[in-house]
C-alpha cells in the first residue's frame, strides 16, 4: 500500500470550458472525486495558501484565478503498519490536507485502525449504535494517529495526545491535541468522508453532507444577519448548497479558534457565496474540494 502523500503542486493544463447552460435551470452538480485510493486523477492539485475560490460550475474560470483547494487521497493502511524512521519528517508546507473514504476501507484495515485507538477513543467508538458510525470514528481516529505518528517520529498508537480544557465550562474534556509545541491538527469526519488537517499554526476544519431543506430553514438563527439575506435571495433549490458551504467555513474557523460551537456562529460572516469571507484579518479561510453531495472547508491562522 503506498503512502499517504499531499497533491503535488504542479498545475494540471487548463480544461476548456463547460458549455452555457440555459437561463433559469439548475447548476449542475460538481462531478464526484474519488477518494480512499487509486491515483487521485479527477483531483486539482494546487499550493493551499494560494487556492482562490471554488469553482463555479457552468461557468469558465478567468484565467488568473487558481483552483479551489484539493486535499491528497489518503490511502490508509499505508500509513498504519509502516515502520517509523527515528527522526520526525517537517510539514510539507504551511497546511498539509488529508482526505479518506470510510467505504473504501476492508475488515483488515478497520481492524488495524482499532488497534491504534487509546481507551477513550475505544469506549466512544463502542458508544455507538449504527456500524456505519461506529466504523467513520474509528478510521477517522486511526487517520489522525497515522498521519501524526511520522510527524513526530513516534509509534501512532503512542501519540502524546492530551484533552484541551473545555472552552465552555474549563473541565479538561476539550478538543484533542498534542503535548508537542509547534505542531496543530484538526480533523472532521461526516458520513463517508474524512478530513484532516496538519499546520504549524492554529487550524481547524469541517465537512458536512448537504443539508435538508428543513435544516436551512431550522437553522438560520445560527447564521450572521447577512448570511439569511443573501439565502433569502437564491433560488429555492440553492440554498441547500449555499447553506452548506456557509455553515463548514463557521465550523472550521470556530474549531481554529478552539471555541467550536460555544461561541455563537451567528456572530461571524463567512458568506454564502462561491468565495470565502474571512471573518477576521488573523485567518485564512477557503474551501476544500470534496466528492459531490459534501461541503467542506478549512481555516488557518496567519503567522
Amino acid at each position: 500500500m503506498s503512502e499517504a502523500r499531499p497533491a503535488p503542486l504542479s498545475s494540471p493544463p487548463a480544461a476548456p470550458p463547460p458549455p452555457a447552460r440555459p437561463a433559469g435551470a439548475p447548476p449542475p452538480s460538481r462531478p464526484a472525486v474519488r477518494a480512499g485510493g487509486g491515483a487521485p486523477a479527477a483531483l486539482l492539485p494546487v499550493s493551499p495558501l494560494d487556492a482562490g475560490p471554488a469553482a463555479v460550475p457552468g461557468r469558465a474560470r478567468p484565467p488568473d484565478r487558481v483552483d479551489p483547494l484539493c486535499p491528497a487521497v489518503l490511502d490508509l493502511p499505508g500509513p498504519l503498519h509502516r515502520p517509523y524512521v527515528a527522526r520526525p519528517r517537517a510539514l510539507r508546507g504551511p497546511l498539509e490536507l488529508y482526505l479518506a473514504e470510510v467505504g473504501a476501507q476492508d475488515e483488515r484495515a478497520l481492524r488495524w485502525a482499532q488497534e491504534l485507538l487509546d481507551g477513550e477513543e475505544r469506549a466512544r467508538a463502542g458508544a455507538f449504535r449504527r456500524a456505519r458510525d461506529r466504523d467513520a470514528y474509528v478510521i477517522a481516529h486511526a487517520t489522525l494517529r497515522a498521519l501524526l505518528g511520522p510527524l513526530l517520529g513516534v509509534r501512532a498508537d503512542e501519540l502524546p495526545l492530551m484533552r484541551e480544557p473545555c472552552a465552555g465550562c474549563g473541565a479538561p474534556h476539550g478538543r484533542p491535541a498534542l503535548r508537542a509545541p509547534g505542531l496543530h491538527f484538526s480533523l472532521s469526519h461526516s458520513g463517508d468522508l474524512v478530513l484532516v488537517a496538519l499546520a504549524g499554526t492554529p487550524v481547524g476544519v469541517d465537512v458536512e453532507g448537504l443539508a435538508s431543506a428543513e435544516a436551512v430553514r431550522s437553522a438560520q438563527c445560527a447564521l450572521h444577519a447577512t448570511e439569511v439575506a443573501e439565502l433569502a435571495r437564491l433560488p429555492a433549490y440553492e440554498r441547500p448548497a449555499a447553506f452548506t458551504r456557509t455553515w463548514v467555513r463557521k465550523e472550521a474557523y470556530l474549531k481554529g479558534l478552539g471555541t467550536g460551537l460555544v461561541r455563537d456562529p451567528a456572530l461571524d460572516h463567512v458568506g454564502t457565496g462561491d468565495r470565502p469571507v474571512s471573518p477576521s484579518p488573523r485567518w485564512t479561510l477557503r474551501d476544500v474540494l470534496v466528492p459531490a453531495g459534501y461541503a467542506a472547508a478549512v481555516a488557518l491562522r496567519r503567522e
